[in-house]
């Protein structure tokens, strides 16, 4: 499961009136429109689903594209165009709601942000050091179950989800509880798991009396068992190859941390009840967007269940998503109230470049100020770069010079990434690297621990096109992904 940046000012500076009314004139619709079909036309995106809200109303949705593409074969699919009345699954924009869940509980007295998870699963690693507000801010050290960003086998089948924490949870912490910040879908499950040991209620029971009811949150869909009632496909891509259909995850693999689907007007309902305070009391929304403090003084930029950040002194709070076939983000501008969101049906960038696009034109006061306070090359003090192990690029290198000819060295990979590679796969990555001429270098960009693993970036430059390329390395050598996007 990928996890784009939390809300970033990487947009073209252009200089658009501010949105000064509660509905968007025409030409800011002409522009928004015009954004849309470029990032589309950039990122091979199928659909987007769109949505702005301002001022408590929701005031513009518009969805783009195709919520299913024609197919031909065995059997036709006919192209069915997207609609934003259309519920998309949001990923981990989700992880918000069972983050409120708990607020709720706090607020009743059933629990305490402080409490041990010990407290209920006593078991568990560090029970009695790890605290459920360390799950709900990503510290509390146990590893990611999910952290791959395409469909393994073992998500194809339907699983329990305390039988899939209790295996997560009993393996040893990759670091001392608020030590440090680290991803895990794993946090945000038992936190559902601890939802239903205080109400004697189902997860999606709690949910649903509880927040979508309450807030009047209108088609809401729950994956774990409403997935039927999906009109949206969900696509993949494999390199630059044509789209095809992703594998969605079976039931309950992501009930607390990404099971929700809804339409945009519904999430952007969501966002308005965050800016105005309509569900929980004033304290427990300020536990919500304040960003832990690690025990070392640093900031996480995570609040509970959202990322909370700064920007040119204007407060932002912002998620991403990503379930199988589909990725989405959110933003919310708290000190403006705008609130924006892109919902899309394919594994891969749109959503981030979707919402980005739009800050030009609802917040120019920010670009402006950006664009003001930015510091002159001579007085940039940027930091030392830091410095990899050349064999790993060596490692990618080698395996795209192979790809683009259609072979692969399956020794080098796990057998969950043996199966992504199946004979289409390195079709397409045979017939979409070709094109792109002779590989000329592949530099590595970052490196970090997630999921028990090494998770590395890279680009790689042909002599057409410079794309993007992500592994993930187990402790043995064998990588786990190798995946590649533009």
């Amino acid at each position: 499961m990928r996890i784009l940046p939390a809300f970033a000012l990487s947009v073209v500076l252009t200089a658009p009136t501010l949105l000064h009314a509660q509905k968007l004139n025409d030409a800011d619709r002409t522009k928004i429109e015009s954004a849309m079909t470029k990032v589309m036309d950039d990122t091979g995106t199928p659909s987007i689903s769109l949505g702005i809200a301002r001022g408590g109303n929701v005031i513009y949705t518009k969805a783009f594209g195709h919520a299913v593409l024609e197919e031909q074969g065995a059997t036709t699919q006919r192209a069915v165009l997207a609609d934003a009345a259309m519920a998309y699954p949001i990923g981990s924009i989700s992880k918000q709601f069972t983050a409120a869940c708990i607020l709720l509980l706090q607020e009743r007295g059933k629990l305490k942000l402080d409490d041990p998870v010990g407290k209920w699963f006593p078991d568990f690693t560090e029970a009695n050091k790890v605290t459920v507000r360390n799950l709900l801010t990503h510290t509390s050290g146990y590893s990611d179950y999910a952290p791959q960003d395409y469909t393994i086998p073992a998500w194809t089948k339907p699983i329990k989800s305390e039988t899939l924490i209790r295996e997560w949870a009993t393996k040893p912490l990759d670091f001392e509880p608020g030590t440090k910040w680290q991803y895990s879908n794993t946090n945000f499950q038992m936190a559902a798991l601890i939802i239903e040991k205080v109400t004697g209620q189902k997860f999606h029971d709690f949910l649903w009396a509880n927040v979508i009811t309450p807030l009047k949150l209108q088609g809401v869909l729950d994956l774990d068992t409403d997935r039927a009632k999906l009109q949206v496909r969900g696509y993949e891509r494999h390199a630059m190859g044509p789209l095809r259909p992703a594998i969605l995850e079976s039931p309950g693999w992501y009930t607390g941390d990404g099971g929700l689907a809804m339409p945009i007007a519904t999430l952007m309902q969501w966002d308005e009840s965050i800016v105005h305070r309509t569900l929980l009391k004033p304290a427990s929304y300020d536990e919500m967007i304040k960003p832990f403090i690690l025990k070392d003084g640093s900031d996480s930029h995570y609040g509970l269940g959202v990322f909370s950040q700064v920007r040119n002194g204007k407060h932002f709070v912002s998620h991403s998503g990503e379930v199988g076939g589909f990725v989405s983000n959110n933003v919310i501008a708290l000190d403006d109230d705008i609130a924006f969101a892109a919902l899309t049906n394919v594994e891969g960038p749109g959503a981030a470049p979707a919402t980005s696009a739009l800050v030009p034109i609802l917040l120019p006061s920010l670009v402006n100020a950006s664009k003001k306070t930015a510091s002159k090359p001579e007085e940039a003090s940027a930091p030392a770069e830091p410095t990899y192990d050349k064999t790993h690029a060596e490692q990618v290198k080698t395996i795209l010079l192979g790809l683009q000819k259609g072979s692969l060295d399956r020794n080098l990979l796990t057998a969950d990434a043996n199966f992504y590679f199946n004979e289409t796969t390195i079709g397409d990555f045979k017939s979409s690297l070709q094109p792109l001429g002779a590989l000329q270098t592949v530099t590595q960009t970052s490196e970090k621990l997630r999921g028990g693993m090494i998770f590395r970036t890279y680009d790689a430059e042909f002599a057409g096109k410079t794309l993007d390329v992500t592994t993930y390395t187990q402790n043995d050598g064998k990588l786990e992904q190798f995946l590649v996007e533009p």
